[in-house]
């Protein structure tokens, strides 16, 4: 478990040990997120900027202790490469870091993404200095071809967003975790502590969710079960689990056994 203490990631230059990043969006008030934000252990938190009231006084980016979080702006309800591009440069003008979450959405009705449109606005985004990480469809070769232009990380989906149906193309997974260089963050989908051990298990580097902690019950409880889960599934990668079979095998060693 020392070891397990001591097992961080590297993105950006930066070293981290939370493997969990969560959004701030969809809690009922300000004093629950921050709770469920405590609970999770995350270092890294998403704020949608086209969703958050700049003229507010006490809107996110006022009370958010950044100090201890560091903010993963996104764009959330962009649908062209356009809009993307302009709503992450208001984040720099801003003093928000350049590190940045690229959404660009094809589909209204699913919000799945538009890979097209993702690969256009990271060329952009990344030639004006950006660190990008590109949320896309569990598409290996899309994710190469992002990681081979420059992006920091890869986030493919588990599924579509805020269903909560959990890793719905787990062998697509495992195939970016274990072809891509950079790190791997499934984004949306996720439902529960489980889905998010999964997620480690594959291989990947990190999980990042907003709804399944900010819909549940009891969010702080769920926050606090995502973060053991996100613990659990890393652990048992590093273990490396038992093969598969397709038949018995028995508990016990049957050499000396009593006839």
């Amino acid at each position: 478990m020392d070891e397990h203490a001591a097992d961080t990631w590297t993105l950006a230059g930066r070293t981290w040990r939370s493997r969990l990043i969560v959004g701030t969006g969809k809690y009922k008030d300000a004093a629950l997120t921050k709770a469920a934000l405590d609970a999770s252990g995350a270092e890294i938190v998403t704020v949608a900027l086209r969703r958050v009231d700049l003229k507010a006084k006490d809107n996110l980016l006022g009370w958010i202790d950044r100090d201890r979080y560091t903010l993963l702006p996104n764009t959330a309800g962009c649908y062209t490469a356009e809009d993307a591009v302009r709503t992450l440069r208001l984040a720099r003008e801003l003093g928000i870091a350049d590190l940045v979450k690229l959404e660009v959405i094809g589909d209204p009705r699913t919000l799945l993404p538009d890979n097209e449109e993702t690969l256009r606005a990271a060329k952009i985004l990344l030639d004006e200095g950006f660190t990008v990480l590109p949320y896309v469809s569990d598409d290996p070769i899309v994710c190469r071809k992002l990681a081979d232009m420059g992006c920091a990380a890869v986030m493919p989906l588990a599924a579509p967003i805020g269903s909560g149906m959990g890793i719905r193309n787990p062998h697509n997974i495992r195939l970016i975790a274990e072809s891509i260089a950079v790190p791997v963050i499934v984004d949306a989908g996720v439902g529960t502590a489980s889905d998010a051990a999964v997620a480690l298990e594959l291989g990947c580097t990190a999980v990042l969710m907003n709804t399944a902690i900010a819909e549940a019950k009891h969010p702080v409880q769920m926050a606090a079960a995502m973060r053991l889960g996100v613990a659990a599934g890393r652990l048992a990668y590093l273990a490396g689990r038992m093969p598969v079979r397709g038949y018995a095998s028995p508990s016990s060693p049957t050499t000396g056994a009593i006839e």
